[in-house]
């Protein structure tokens, strides 16, 4: 693993830290958590200025619009961005971290040009349909059916957890093309347009109060057959990729955004007093430590996917599992600091401690994670 930046990496980073400086303070003000359609705007703006400052799809590779550039450069983008306090990805979350990755990866040339370049420019948005009532960690289970008639998939079933399907412009939708195969082998990955006919959204309110999440409910949805990406039930596979992504590269930007609410943190608990109880201060000593060793895995994951390719592999799911109860002891120290304020719904760190809850089942639970390192890792035998 190489830890140290090249003079190159150096430079881009001086560059971008130029630019991030001129452009931030023009920015709008950021709508309403609860303003979707806002929010959409917003995002969609933020990336159109990437895309013109040449930052948009940083680490696609050129011949899927991006710059291709290395992964280490990408993670200085991470971090650079994340400490200036640049908008996050926000609706556009699916489209370049998801399904954009999958589709350069995994695409045919016609469905690259398609659909890379109007997520690069920030104009259209992309919602993930995997998840299901009864196939959410064990999502082979998923029971969406698609049959073929003529040049169109007939799509049948329901969706659950759908991130932004009500500003969303596509999907990324699994479904059951072979319901006789063994359940690995009978899935695949269609690009869905969510304007098409028969298809409900119903949005879902989260323990935080948040609607970022829907139900999705397909009633006989036409999709053209060439809006599947890979083989006909080849798609566990394909999403094997869109999970390498969500799982080994997705949470990097968060993992400085904790780094920096860890130090404000200790500066609120040297203000309120707090600060003089040995225990609490060993508790965030350890939670310093913690997210740094994170960081020197964030840096090995990179440098792994930059030695095979690009793609991120297995560690990932060492990274996210550790990230994910990290993250959960960091907002439950910000109670401790917080005190009794940690119960108002207004005061900083609450609604994150609430959101950390989540973590340990979104983009795949803390069980299967510990399964993936168990057998393609440490190389154990199945459990029973």
């Amino acid at each position: 693993m190489d830890l140290a930046y090249t003079p190159e990496e150096e430079e881009f980073r001086a560059r971008l830290r130029e630019w991030l400086a001129k452009v931030l303070p023009s920015l709008p003000p950021k709508p309403s958590p609860d303003d979707w359609p806002g929010r959409r705007t917003y995002d969609l703006g933020w990336q159109r200025m990437l895309y013109d400052a040449g930052y948009a799809g940083l680490h696609w590779p050129v011949d899927a619009g991006g710059r291709g550039a290395t992964p280490t450069q990408h993670l200085i983008y991470l971090e650079e961005t994340e400490k200036a306090g640049a908008p996050y990805v926000g609706a556009n979350f699916v489209g370049l971290l998801h399904a954009g990755p999958t589709i350069a990866s995994e695409g045919s040339a016609e469905q690259r040009a398609r659909w890379l370049p109007p997520v690069l420019r920030g104009e259209e948005v992309w919602c993930q349909g995997f998840s299901e009532p009864d196939a959410g960690s064990d999502l082979a289970a998923l029971r969406t059916r698609a049959w073929r008639d003529g040049d169109d998939y007939v799509v049948s079933g329901s969706k659950i957890w759908t991130s932004h399907a009500e500003v969303a412009d596509w999907c990324e939708l699994l479904v059951r093309t072979d319901a006789t195969a063994p359940r690995h082998r009978g899935i695949s990955w269609l690009a869905m347009p969510m304007d098409a006919p028969g298809i409900t959204v119903r949005p879902l309110r989260t323990l935080a109060g948040s609607a970022e999440f829907a139900e999705v409910f397909l009633d006989e949805v036409r999709i053209p057959v060439a809006h599947r990406v890979g083989a006909e039930n080849d798609g566990w596979r394909v999403t094997m990729v869109t999970l390498s992504y969500e799982r080994g590269t997705a949470f990097v930007g968060e993992v400085v955004a904790c780094r920096r609410v860890l130090g404000e943190l200790a500066r609120e608990a040297r203000k309120n007093g707090r600060w003089d109880d040995p225990a609490l201060r060993r508790r965030l000593g350890r939670l310093n430590a913690e997210f740094r060793a994170l960081w020197r895995l964030t840096q090995w994951n990179v440098s792994e996917s930059q030695r095979t390719g690009g793609v991120p592999g297995v560690g990932g799911s060492v990274f996210k599992l550790r990230y994910s109860h990290t993250r959960q002891e960091l907002y439950d120290a910000a109670a401790e600091v917080l005190g009794p304020e940690a119960l108002d719904l207004g005061r900083e760190w609450t609604l994150d401690r609430l959101s950390s809850l989540s973590y340990t089942i979104a983009a795949g639970t803390s069980q299967i994670q510990q399964n993936i390192v168990a057998e393609r890792i440490l190389g154990l035998p199945k459990g029973r």
